[in-house]
């Protein structure tokens, strides 16, 4: 690190205790704070000198991605760096799995590479589990199917954080193809425990009345509970994991929930439009609400490397030989 700056690195919290992060469902309100608050340590200890830091020095985080990803696959490559590790960067498409290897047998043999950690996407719900009963490496869950995303969640959260100072008593809208997202139900799970009301809108083929049952509120409306609404994410349609086109036409899509320059007229003056991307311009979202001053979107991408720097030395900082 450059001489003369002073760089406070956090200490290794006392109360944290996981080997994994697998999914919000299972963290407590508390645990949620603790990798918010690291997140933003390792933010402006790295912001100060714009230099690795040295807390992984030492450890291996491998990259296990069966799933396409711009974000969270760079974003994870990025934050293992910053931290001081080295990665390895897996493609299934080039891989034994291409030659009938199974997916536990190839995990395995990645972690018999001296590998601390390694981070999976895969489009199979409870991927991440099988691999955190197999391994003895620690696992983190980079989306397993339409299940869930914690970072994407967190980062999200951390994002609504820095701009409102607290999340408790936020309206915040979760707007698009809420049946398939795992960032819609890391956000609830997170969101719910930090005390926001969250509301999920978007067509009824893709929002249902049993999403009640976790405690947020459904809406089919965008226009009507638009006004209420402290911070909206506007969530991808993934036309990839539906069997049948859930509406008539994207067009009919965009008239209903896009979020446009005559609705942000209709919305709270300080009100926060967020997406995880990649977003669709035209169809979720215009060029001028994007582009816009209420956007935060690109802010999420760089909180993406903080939260990941920070879950990254949670489940590692503790192992022998690293320093925490």
């Amino acid at each position: 690190m450059s001489d003369g700056v002073d760089v406070r690195l956090p200490d290794f919290p006392a109360n944290w205790q996981h080997r994994h992060l697998l999914d919000l469902e299972r963290l407590s309100a508390e645990e949620i704070t603790v990798l918010l608050d690291v997140a933003e340590q390792l933010q402006a200890a790295f912001a100060s000198t714009r230099e690795k830091l040295t807390l992984l020095k030492g450890c291996t985080i491998a990259n296990l991605f069966f799933e396409n990803s711009t974000r969270t696959r760079n974003s994870f490559s990025l934050a293992a760096k910053r931290l001081g590790a080295d990665t390895i960067e897996f493609s299934s498409g080039s891989s034994s799995v291409a030659k009938g290897e199974t997916f536990i047998d190839t995990a395995k043999t990645i972690e018999a590479m001296d590998v601390d950690a390694v981070v999976v996407r895969h489009s199979a719900p409870g991927t991440p589990h099988l691999l955190a009963r197999h391994l003895n490496c620690s696992v983190l869950n980079a989306g397993d199917g339409p299940h869930e995303h914690p970072t994407q969640g967190l980062l999200d959260i951390l994002t609504i954080r820095q701009h409102r100072g607290d999340v408790r008593g936020l309206t915040v809208a979760l707007v698009g193809d809420i049946a398939h997202s795992r960032t819609a139900r890391s956000n609830i799970w997170g969101l719910k425990k930090l005390g926001a009301h969250v509301i999920v809108c978007g067509p009824a083929t893709l929002v249902s009345r049993q999403w009640e049952k976790f405690g947020v509120e459904v809406a089919y409306n965008l226009d009507q509970i638009l006004p209420r609404c402290d911070v909206l994410n506007l969530l991808r349609i993934q036309f990839e994991r539906q069997a049948t086109r859930p509406f008539p036409s994207v067009h009919e899509y965009a008239l209903l929930y896009a979020m446009t320059a005559e609705r942000m007229r209709r919305s709270r003056p300080q009100i926060l439009i967020m997406a995880p991307g990649p977003i669709n311009r035209g169809v979720e979202i215009t060029p001028e609400v994007a582009d816009g001053p209420h956007s935060v979107i690109l802010q999420q991408v760089n909180n993406g490397i903080a939260i990941r720097m920070a879950a990254l030395w949670l489940l590692v900082g503790r192992r022998p030989g690293v320093s925490a």
